[in-house]
């Protein structure tokens, strides 16, 4: 059964409001407050007492002494699924989110960057992002190239959807230009800047996985990441991150990105995802909801979101998601 059909159509009311109230003050809320704001028509002695009921079973809990409640991540849950109405982004949020994607030429990984930094600004979140992936790619043939004695070229002949056969030679003769003479570290460092002038309509998608997956193919020591993430400063200025305990766990994260990878490499096949505190499989995530969107460019899929504290405003952030995603797609086209 639905967690919502456990709920009068009263008891979703009064959740209704203790979650709008307490997203937007970061304070309990009282059943003062409540009556007040949300008019709901009944008296505050009601409220509290359906209040009362919605923590009896789980949905609410009320912190120390204080009178007020704060949701569980069950109530976040039923606001999600059934509650809350989806504010699309408005004009001028669209407008900053393609004038900071919509870079001539743009590599995947300035895409992502820019897209993961300004959905960061945009829902005072952290913006996170992975790359397409080439292991969903088809596998159409292997051939094996004797380059000397002692050395061979395994060569991968990929069915991505992305590639004309035209663009392959183009490809390597600008990647043989631009990057031979150099180590594979300052090649790492630098491959976006060095493919971001290069390439026309034909084989841009094939430079653009060469510049997503740069990290994975020229790194010997296998040391992968593949997490995009904005600026952490976002979530660094609420305050369920005054604590110095809680600093460290937020910083733990970003720095060490294994995790973050984990979590975001599932929801490749997912559409759009919303995993709140607990429901994440790492208790280490507990704490944080993520919500993202998945991305399409051939057949390779990607993920775009962003990551913040069980109380955000959840109806404005999955619009803001689900539309970047969407920007992002169509500049991979």
């Amino acid at each position: 059964m639905p967690l919502s059909e456990q709920l009068s159509e009263r008891e979703l009311r009064v959740l209704e409001a203790v979650v709008q109230t307490y997203i937007e003050t970061a304070e309990p809320a009282g059943s003062q407050t409540i009556a007040r704001r949300f008019g709901l028509g009944v008296s505050p002695a009601t409220i509290r007492n359906t209040m009362s009921e919605l923590e009896d079973k789980g949905f609410l809990f009320h912190p120390h002494t204080s009178a007020g409640r704060i949701p569980t991540d069950r109530a976040y849950r039923v606001y999600v699924d059934a509650i809350m109405r989806l504010s699309p982004p408005s004009h001028e949020q669209q407008h900053t989110l393609r004038a900071e994607l919509a870079v001539p030429r743009s590599a995947v990984e300035e895409i992502l960057r820019r897209a993961a930094q300004v959905l960061g600004v945009l829902t005072q979140e952290l913006g996170v992002a992975v790359a397409p992936a080439l292991d969903q790619v088809v596998l159409e043939r292997l051939e094996l190239v004797q380059v000397s004695s002692e050395r061979l070229l395994l060569v991968f002949n990929l069915r991505s959807g992305l590639v004309a056969p035209s663009a392959v030679q183009q490809v390597a003769q600008i990647l043989n230009q631009r990057l031979a003479g150099h180590t594979l570290k300052d090649i790492r460092a630098t491959l976006s800047e060095r493919l971001r002038d290069c390439g026309g309509q034909d084989d841009r998608e094939l430079l653009n996985i060469f510049i997503a997956e740069g990290d994975g193919l020229f790194d010997l020591s296998h040391d992968e990441s593949g997490v995009v993430l904005g600026s952490a400063q976002m979530l660094a200025d609420q305050p369920e991150f005054a604590s110095n305990a809680r600093m460290r766990e937020l910083l733990r994260l970003t720095e060490g990105r294994d995790l973050l990878k984990q979590a975001l490499e599932s929801r490749r096949q997912r559409g759009l995802s919303v995993t709140i505190g607990a429901e994440n499989p790492d208790a280490r995530l507990s704490d944080f909801t993520l919500v993202t969107s998945s991305y399409e460019a051939g057949s390779l899929k990607g993920v775009i979101g962003v990551m913040g504290p069980t109380r955000m405003p959840y109806d404005k952030i999955i619009g803001l998601v689900e539309h970047t995603s969407r920007l992002v797609e169509g500049l991979l086209e």
